[in-house]
Parts: C-alpha cells; structure tokens; sequence
C-alpha cells in the first residue's frame, strides 16, 4: 500500500542511481535505505518525501547515506548556464556564485567564463 504511495520516491531513487537502494514494507511502514552521491540528491529524495508525506510522515522511515560529503554535488554545466543559475539550483541564492567560483579555481579563471561539458564541484556551505 505504501509502497504505491511512494513511487515516485523510488523512482527518483532510481533515476538518480541510488546504491545499495533496499525498499521492505513492515508494521504498515515503507522502510527505505540506500546510499546517494551527494548531499544534494538525499536531499532531492527527502523533498520529494516529504511532498508525498508531509513534513513528517508516520508511514515511511528513510535511512539514506551519503557517499561523497566532501561535496554538496558536482554539476556538469550545461549550455546557457550561469554560475549564478546553478547557485540558485543548489543553494536557492544566485549570490552564492562565488562559492562555487571559489571551490573551482583550478579550472575557472572567472565567474563569467563556464563553458558546457565542464565538471563543477558544488560545495557545502
């Protein structure tokens, strides 16, 4: 029953490649576990939770790791983007560019100049 309720969790998961990604259903309870990437896809996993569920659903338990926390995500740039775009993306403030900026000075000059195909490490703030 709950597991229908949250397909579109498991099928986020599974879009996003979760590993070790387990799903049981026991005392009326979806109990869920996997490892993401990053930071940003468990929290990508949590949202979509929580628009199913509330913000404290009673009926699914989630225990999601976290592979890489040395990283918030890393984004592959794609045409058209700004770095204040992706701040906005990930950090919901444009203004935060300058964080990424200043997490990627090894491959960018400056703030104004990313090109497509280029990997970005997306940090924690």
């Amino acid at each position: 029953m709950n597991k229908a309720k949250y397909q579109k969790v498991l099928d986020l998961g599974h879009s996003l490649n979760i590993k070790n990604g387990d799903v049981k259903e026991a005392n009326g309870k979806l109990h869920v576990t996997g490892t993401a990437k990053t930071q940003y896809e468990k929290n990508l996993i949590w949202d979509k939770i929580k628009e199913i569920g509330g913000d404290n659903p009673s009926d699914i338990m989630a225990d999601i790791k976290v592979e890489d926390t040395s990283v918030f995500h890393r984004h592959t740039v794609k045409q058209g983007e700004t770095l204040g775009k992706i701040a906005q993306k990930y950090y919901g403030k444009a203004s935060l560019y300058t964080k990424i900026f200043e997490a990627n000075t090894d491959k960018l000059k400056n703030p104004d100049m990313i090109h497509p195909n280029q990997e970005l490490v997306i940090p924690n703030v």
